[in-house]
C-alpha cells in the first residue's frame, strides 16, 4: 500500500469530494420512483470508439445464472460500483484503486454514459471491468417485458457504441436479484450472467465513512462481491481505510471477470 497512510488518504480525498457531499445523485438500488433522466431521450451524437474493441461477456460453466459471489477458495474479492453520479468523484475513486494496485468492476448508467462517454474510455484504459446497469436505473423487475428490454438494450447499444462491445456484466436496477423474466431478457441481449452481490456496502444511504467502511469490512470475505457507488463522498472517504484493510487481510482487489476465471 504504499508509504501514504489511511489518514492521509482519507484528507485528501475529503477535500477533493466535500462539493459533493450536498449534491450526490441518489443510484441506491434498493429506493423507488426515480424519474426518467432527460438525457436517455435526447438524439446522442456519434462518439470515437476505443482504439481496440472492449472485452464482451463470458459464460462461467461453473457459475449460475446470477452470480453473487466468487469461488471461497483464493484471497480474491470484486469490489463494483453503480456507474452514476459527478464523473469527478467516479475519476477520484478509481485512481485510488488503481495507486493501491486494486482493479473494480462499474455497471454504467446508459443515460450517465450519454452526458460523460470519456468516462467509458478511463474505466477500461484503467484496467477495470465495465458492464450495464440499465438505460435510466429505473425499477426494472417491476416493468412490462418490453420496458425491461429496452432499459438493458438501451445500456448495451451505448455501450457497444463507445467501447466496440455490449460490456462484460449485466446487473438490474434498484433491486438486488433480478426476477426470472430480467434473467431471460439479459441472456437475449448477450449477457449469460446477471451479477449481484454478497456485501451491500449500504453507501447510497450516505451513513457516512465510518459506517461504510464498518459494513464492508464486517463482511468481505474471499470471493465476496461487493456493491458500492460513484457519486457518493463517503464512498470517497471510505475507500482508501478498506483497500487498506483489504492488503492487511492478504484479499486482494480484483475485477469480477478475474476473481470468476
Amino acid at each position: 500500500m504504499g508509504q501514504v497512510t489511511t489518514t492521509d488518504r482519507r484528507s485528501a480525498l475529503r477535500a477533493s469530494a466535500g462539493f459533493a457531499a450536498a449534491g450526490a445523485l441518489g443510484t441506491g438500488c434498493t429506493a423507488a420512483g426515480a424519474a426518467a433522466h432527460p438525457a436517455a431521450t435526447r438524439p446522442h451524437p456519434p462518439h470515437k470508439p476505443l482504439a481496440a474493441p472492449a472485452p464482451t461477456p463470458r459464460r462461467f460453466a461453473a457459475q449460475p445464472v446470477e452470480i453473487a459471489h466468487g469461488p471461497r477458495t483464493r484471497p480474491l474479492v470484486a469490489l463494483t460500483f453503480h456507474g452514476q453520479g459527478d464523473p469527478a468523484i467516479a475519476r477520484t475513486l478509481l485512481s485510488e484503486a488503481e495507486k493501491a494496485g486494486a482493479r473494480v468492476t462499474v455497471l454504467a448508467v446508459g443515460s450517465w454514459l450519454d452526458e460523460h462517454p470519456d468516462v467509458a474510455r478511463r474505466i477500461l484504459d484503467g484496467g477495470h471491468d465495465l458492464g450495464n446497469h440499465t438505460l435510466r436505473h429505473l425499477d426494472i423487475n417491476a416493468m412490462s417485458e418490453a420496458d425491461a428490454d429496452a432499459e438493458i438494450r438501451g445500456c448495451a447499444e451505448r455501450l457497444r457504441r463507445l467501447t466496440g462491445s455490449i460490456g462484460t456484466w449485466f446487473r438490474p436496477s434498484r433491486t438486488p436479484r433480478a426476477s426470472p423474466l430480467v434473467e431471460r431478457l439479459a441472456g437475449r441481449v448477450g449477457y449469460p450472467h446477471v451479477l449481484s452481490y454478497d456485501v451491500d456496502s449500504l453507501d447510497f444511504t450516505s451513513p457516512g465513512a465510518p459506517a461504510v467502511t464498518r459494513k464492508v469490512i464486517g463482511e468481505i470475505r474471499n470471493g465476496s462481491v461487493v456493491s458500492l457507488h460513484f457519486g457518493y463522498a463517503d464512498t470517497v472517504a471510505a475507500l482508501p481505510a478498506v483497500l487498506e484493510e483489504l492488503d492487511r487481510r492478504g484479499l486482494r482487489a480484483v475485477t469480477t471477470t478475474e476473481l470468476l476465471s
